[in-house]
């Protein structure tokens, strides 16, 4: 039977596109989801989906309201970064801290039995290799992620006292570079998958592209993802981190053509290679998600590039 039938599972950040596909595989395993919306709207709609509107996870009573009678709790809720920002931003950096802080305590405070960190591989040091859970601590995060990397280092520690109080089964997913359905396709702030797809769909031609084609990414299709993440949560060790990712690096030149292929498109490509990147190589070892939890994605990395290219094209 399904850990999550006629549960009442709360997610955080239930209007963004992890969140907003975690519900959706929740309800398909019989979930009571509960979440709430502050800055924008729900993506979804639907019955069975439990909505408190102007919830602000910043303030601990909203996070109290939100988390009463909840049998587990999966935390999606935070800002994530454009590249261009990521280094100098440090609001977002301290909300995170301020909302995984209320959460985690409210939980605590309210019994619930299990709970789901999604954390990021920002956390790890730069390898030219998958980088492996044990790697955490061993150097400083890449430069280019300094704060923010050591914020998400430390949502980790907040979670470690949390464990010191209470017997909550806590699972903790340090996840890659998701896409999908529901994503942020907004071209002033979202990340590359999303920005390729739209401005290909536009009909750009020429289309010039920041940086370089062999800066190399763990790229996740969203779906297999969320398996993951609830394999973490189900099957995972209490407290132990797993990395939940494709284990593979895929350069950007090869997602490139992927959109390309997906879109049917044939513009002439530029490459920018003064405008600035991040990280040149990131990605991370799955090992331990497979060997201890038996995960298998169910979707090839072009599988994902072209279901969400056709989603994208039919809104």
């Amino acid at each position: 039977m399904s850990l999550y039938k006629n549960k009442k599972v709360v997610v955080t950040g239930g209007s963004g596109f992890v969140g907003t596909n975690m519900i959706l595989e929740l309800l398909n395993r019989g979930a009571n989801v509960r979440t709430s919306t502050h800055k924008r709207p729900m993506q979804i709609q639907d019955d069975r989906i439990e909505l408190l509107e102007n919830i602000d996870l910043t303030k601990f009573d909203d996070a109290m309201t939100l988390i009463e009678g909840a049998d587990i709790v999966i935390h999606c809720a935070g800002d994530i970064l454009h590249p261009s920002t990521v280094s100098t931003d440090f609001q977002v950096g301290l909300s995170h801290i301020n909302i995984i802080t209320n959460i985690l305590e409210a939980s605590y405070k309210h019994g619930v039995k299990r709970f789901l960190e999604i954390n990021s591989s920002t956390v790890y040091p730069h390898r030219e290799y998958a980088v492996s859970e044990d790697e955490f601590w061993l150097e400083e995060p890449y430069i280019s992620y300094y704060g923010y990397g050591w914020m998400r280092r430390y949502r980790e520690k907040v979670i470690e006292h949390t464990s010191h109080l209470t017997d909550m089964h806590i699972g903790i997913v340090r996840g890659t570079a998701p896409f999908g359905p529901y994503d942020n396709f907004d071209l002033k702030t979202c990340h590359v998958v999303p920005a390729l797809i739209k401005r290909c769909l536009s009909g750009e031609d020429p289309f010039v592209i920041w940086g370089s084609p062999d800066v190399t990414r763990d790229f996740m299709y969203v779906k297999d993802m969320i398996k993951g993440c609830l394999l973490v949560l189900e099957k995972g060790e209490s407290m132990k981190p797993y990395n939940v990712g494709s284990g593979t690096g895929v350069e950007i030149g090869e997602l490139l053509f992927a959109v390309l292929n997906a879109s049917e498109r044939n513009p002439l490509i530029k490459w920018d290679n003064s405008k600035p990147t991040t990280i040149p190589y990131k990605v991370s070892s799955i090992e331990r998600l497979e060997k201890e939890l038996g995960f298998k994605p169910d979707y090839t990395f072009e599988q994902g590039i072209k279901e969400t290219t056709e989603w994208y094209e039919n809104l």
